[in-house]
């Protein structure tokens, strides 16, 4: 099942990465300026010289005419790297009836609850589910880590599930690991130890952990398997 396909692809070296929007990329020998789908520090992937994937922007008004959309890593295969694509790989998965919530009567993105907003809302014989997404880009040792640098946002985002399991809502938090061979994700608390803690918090209140195995090409994300923490 082909969640996510780019067009228009063409392989680049990355040069460097002033600063976090922008990269500077090797486009058969010409220097590039591209825009980078991902504002984490992805240390570990962009390397000087590292074999890139770049996407046409179908803006033609933008000033950078191509998206980082993925990195080859050492040992590991292709990493997708674009952030906006976690959610729509849930929101795929979620319509595609493959996930666990099949048969949902109402999925709602962007739901807004109370002062904030959750990345999905669902109803499903009764139940009220919320799902809040996660990308993982970073990998150490065949496991994948998160976050790869502090978020406050995240920690909000859990302790905004936190409270909705004792409003009632069944709560999800869903790891979409972009890129090959991992299949679970754990806090990365030399990164954020306050993530680590709100993320334990949350599950001792209830929450579950949605992890999504994916495959992944220079052209394509899909969805290959889940489980989910603690098991249903």
């Amino acid at each position: 099942m082909i969640i996510i396909k780019y067009v228009s692809t063409l392989s680049a070296k990355f040069i460097s990465r002033p600063n976090r929007f922008i990269a500077i990329a090797d486009v058969g020998g010409v220097r590039e300026t591209v825009h980078v789908r991902n504002t984490g520090r992805c240390r570990e992937l962009l390397l000087p010289g590292s074999e890139i994937i770049l996407s046409a922007s179908d803006n033609p008004a933008r000033k950078t005419r191509y998206d980082l959309v993925a990195v080859k890593k050492e040992g590991l295969g292709w990493v997708n790297i674009d952030s906006q694509a976690p959610n729509t790989v849930v929101k795929e998965w979620l319509r595609s009836g493959a996930s666990p919530f099949s048969g949902a009567e109402l999925i709602k993105p962007e739901y807004v609850h109370g002062s904030s907003r959750v990345d999905f809302y669902l109803e499903r014989r009764g139940r009220k589910i919320f799902i809040e997404v996660k990308g993982c880009t970073l990998e150490l040792g065949g496991t994948g880590y998160f976050p790869d640098a502090p978020t406050e946002r995240g920690v909000r985002h859990l302790r905004e599930l936190t409270k909705a399991v004792g409003d009632g809502y069944d709560c999800y938090l869903a790891f979409v690991i972009q890129m090959p061979g991992v299949s679970r994700v754990l806090p990365n608390r030399a990164a954020h130890p306050e993530f680590a803690e709100a993320l334990e918090e949350a599950v001792r209140a209830g929450v579950r952990i949605l992890y999504l195995s994916c495959e992944v090409s220079p052209e394509e994300l899909s969805v290959s398997g889940y489980s989910c923490y603690p098991e249903e």
